[in-house]
C-alpha cells in the first residue's frame, strides 16, 4: 500500500504519542507499505513554529527532514497535478494544508492516513 501521512500523524509517529492508533504504527512500519509525507506538512509545521503553536527540538528546517528519513519515510512534492485536484473537492474543509494532503492523495493513488473527522467525507482513499 502507498501511504500518505497527515501531518498530526507524522508527529504523533515521531514522537510515539499514545493518540496514534496502532493500526496505524503497524501500517507505517510494515516494509511492504511505502510511506510518504508531503511537503505540504512541512510548510505547515514550519508556519505553526513561526506562530508560537508548536515547539521542536530543532528549527523545522533540520528536525523535521532528518525525522523523516529516520523513520524511512519518502518525501512527496507538490505537483501541478495535485494542484488541479483542489479545484473538484467539495467544501468539506476549510484547513487548506488538508485539503491539499487530499488532493496530493487523489493525484498520486495515495492512502491518506488520518484522524481527522471530515476527511473521510473526500473522495480520496482514507485509512
Amino acid at each position: 500500500m502507498r501511504l500518505l501521512l497527515d501531518t498530526h500523524i507524522f508527529l504523533w509517529y515521531i514522537t510515539n504519542d499514545v493518540k496514534l492508533p496502532g493500526k496505524f504504527v503497524d501500517a507505517i512500519r510494515d516494509p511492504a507499505n511505502e510511506v510518504f509525507l508531503s511537503v505540504v506538512s512541512q510548510w505547515e509545521i514550519t508556519i505553526k513554529c513561526d506562530l508560537g503553536r508548536l515547539t521542536l527540538p530543532q528549527t523545522p528546517d533540520i528536525y523535521f527532514p532528518a525525522e523523516r528519513r529516520r523513520h524511512r519515510i519518502k518525501s512527496l512534492d507538490i505537483t501541478e497535478g495535485s494542484v488541479n485536484k483542489l479545484s473538484g473537492l467539495p467544501a468539506i474543509h476549510r484547513d487548506p494544508f488538508d485539503r491539499m494532503l487530499v488532493s496530493q492523495a487523489l493525484a498520486e493513488g495515495l492512502t491518506l492516513i488520518t484522524v481527522d473527522p471530515d476527511i473521510p467525507k473526500y473522495p480520496a482513499a482514507i485509512f
